[in-house]
């Protein structure tokens, strides 16, 4: 049998929890795995385009855990009525091959990208960072505004969408939750980062867009990049790239679908989990420029599911399922088709 847990039993569980105790604990766990990067079976996701979006693959194993995430990514989709991102997991047993929990990660992704970005923020941005610009306001941008508020403390929000009907569904949501933050809303996107210690970009535009101009990224500002995760869509002026230090979570990906895609092969950048597990120091000036490329990668979705086999034990937020096949002698596998040999007989009651 393999556990499940529906969305209904993640939305459960994050209730029994809290939102931010759970992002809080899932920073513990994905320090923990950056800090061992080493130790993962890596590659970059299996990625399938087409016109109006991407069906992707993304593995990542520990040697003793075997994670994978379906995620599809369809900016076309909420005019159809439906999630931009969709995604479930399955975390495996590597001795056997055999799935012990299928998880929903919709609801997980967005979580584990909103604590990647406030975790690399944690390592890169200034220590006295207060003030963040969020520039965009759709599915994403409550779970980065937590996400930011309880792992760095920012309490000034300035934030920009160009549907204003989005910025009411953020700020409704917010209130609703009552997260203890300052929002501010903006005219523009030269409004929002005026002022701010950090800037995240979370647009949903599938294609090659100029969100943010060089001349808006100040000195001393860390840029958290997040809605250029695809081949041909970025946000950023290219020439941000220039002038910042660039930090990714796996290049052969990142170089694909990130920010730095438009960059020739030997571009330099960092791997964040350098920075994470203290072989490399991130900021090293109250001036810097540091850009993380989030383009999200298999390691995180592995944290993430590996923090729900937790914390699902001895609860009642999953349901068992009977996913693989149990015949009585593995050998014969063919034997689950054919009527018992009773039935079989000529005569057989009925």
């Amino acid at each position: 049998m393999v556990q499940f847990v529906s969305p209904q039993n993640l939305v459960d569980l994050l209730a029994q929890t809290g939102i931010e105790q759970f992002m809080a604990a899932l920073a513990d766990y994905m320090t923990e795995d950056f800090c061992r990067w080493e130790e993962f079976d890596k590659a970059p996701r299996l990625a399938s385009h087409s016109d109006v979006g991407v069906i992707e693959l993304m593995p990542a194993s520990d040697g003793r855990l075997y994670g994978c995430k379906y995620v599809n990514g369809h900016p076309g989709n909420p005019l159809l009525g439906l999630q931009t991102v969709g995604a479930f997991g399955v975390l495996a047993d590597v001795v056997t091959g055999y799935p012990l929990m299928l998880s929903e990660m919709t609801i997980a992704t967005a979580l584990r990208t909103a604590v990647t970005s406030a975790l690399a923020a944690r390592h890169l941005a200034r220590q006295d960072s207060a003030v963040m610009a969020l520039i965009g306001a759709g599915a994403q941008s409550e779970f980065q505004t937590l996400a930011f508020a309880t792992l760095l403390g920012i309490r000034r929000l300035q934030v920009f969408d160009i549907d204003p009907d989005s910025v009411a569904k953020f700020r409704s949501n917010m209130a609703r939750h009552g997260v203890d933050i300052d929002i501010r809303t903006c005219a523009s996107a030269q409004e929002a980062v005026l002022g701010a210690d950090i800037i995240t970009t979370i647009t949903a535009d599938k294609r090659n867009a100029t969100v943010l101009s060089a001349n808006m990224v100040g000195a001393g500002v860390h840029l958290n990049a997040v809605g250029g995760d695809c081949p041909g869509k970025t946000e950023l002026q290219a020439e941000i790239l220039d002038r910042a230090d660039v930090f990714v979570e796996y290049p052969p990906q990142t170089r694909i679908e990130g920010e730095i895609q438009s960059k020739p092969a030997d571009f330099p950048v960092t791997e964040l989990w350098r920075v994470i597990a203290g072989q490399i120091q991130g900021r090293r000036s109250a001036s810097q420029v540091t850009l993380f490329d989030s383009v999200g990668f298999g390691i995180e979705d592995f944290s993430v599911l590996r923090l729900i086999h937790d914390r699902i034990r001895n609860t009642p937020f999953f349901t068992e399922i009977d996913l693989i096949v149990a015949p009585s002698d593995p050998r014969n596998l063919f034997g689950m088709l054919t009527p018992p040999q009773d039935a079989a007989r000529p005569g057989a009651a009925r």
